[in-house]
C-alpha cells in the first residue's frame, strides 16, 4: 500500500512511518500540514492517507481530508488526541473512511488502512457503474426517440422501426445512436 502520514508532531510521523514500514506499505510522502498535504496528495496520489485532524495552518486534517475526498484522491483515515462527539460527526458527514484515537494501537493502523482502501475501491466501481448506468440510459432514450419518429411517420411497428435503425446503423458502419441521432435531426429539420 501507498500511504500519505500528515501529522504535525515529527515523533509521531516517524513512528507511524516505522509501523507502515514494517507492514511493507510505501510511504509517499509526509506532511505537518493540511495545505502541504493537499498538494502532496495530488501529486503522489496514495492509495490512503493517515492524517491527524488538528493541525497548524490555514488547513486543518478536517479541511485537509474532505479536499482529498472531494477530488477523490483517496481515502482518508483520521488521526487524533480528542474522543469528541463533534469531530467523529463532522468527520462521518465529510465521508472519511476511518478514526483512530491516540495514543494509537501499532495493531490497529494495518488494518483500519486496509478496510479504508477495500471502502474506497468499492465506492470508486460503484461511481463507475453508476455513469456507464447513466450513458447506457441516455443512449437507449435516443434510440427510443428515433423509434417513435419512425413508428409515427412510417406507421411501423416497434421491432420493425428498431430493426431499420440497426440496419442502417450496418450499412453506414455507424453507431445506432449516430444513427438515431441522424434519425432525430432529420424530423427536427423537416419541420423547420
Amino acid at each position: 500500500m501507498r500511504i500519505m502520514v500528515v501529522d504535525d508532531e515529527p515523533i509521531i510521523r516517524m513512528d507511524l512511518i516505522e509501523i507502515l514500514i514494517e507492514h511493507n506499505c510505501i510511504v509517499v510522502g509526509e506532511a505537518s500540514d493540511g495545505e502541504t498535504a493537499v498538494n502532496l496528495a495530488r501529486a503522489t496520489r496514495p492509495e490512503a492517507a493517515l492524517m491527524d485532524i488538528k493541525m497548524p495552518g490555514n488547513v486543518n486534517g478536517l479541511q485537509a481530508a474532505k479536499t482529498l475526498i472531494e477530488e477523490e484522491i483517496c481515502p482518508v483515515v483520521l488521526l487524533t488526541a480528542y474522543n469528541q462527539k463533534e469531530l467523529v460527526e463532522e468527520s462521518s458527514i465529510i465521508g472519511v473512511y476511518g478514526y483512530l484515537v491516540k495514543p494509537i494501537r501499532e495493531d490497529e493502523i494495518f488494518p483500519t488502512l486496509k478496510v479504508a482502501i477495500a471502502k474506497w475501491t468499492g465506492m470508486q466501481k460503484l461511481k463507475e457503474e453508476n455513469v456507464n448506468l447513466r450513458n447506457k440510459l441516455e443512449r437507449r432514450k435516443i434510440v427510443d426517440i428515433a423509434k417513435g419518429i419512425l413508428m409515427d411517420n412510417y406507421d411501423m411497428k416497434e421491432q420493425e422501426a428498431y430493426r431499420r435503425i440497426q440496419r442502417l446503423s450496418m450499412e453506414k458502419r455507424l453507431d445506432m445512436v449516430d444513427v438515431a441521432k441522424n434519425i432525430i435531426l432529420s424530423k427536427e429539420f423537416a419541420s423547420m
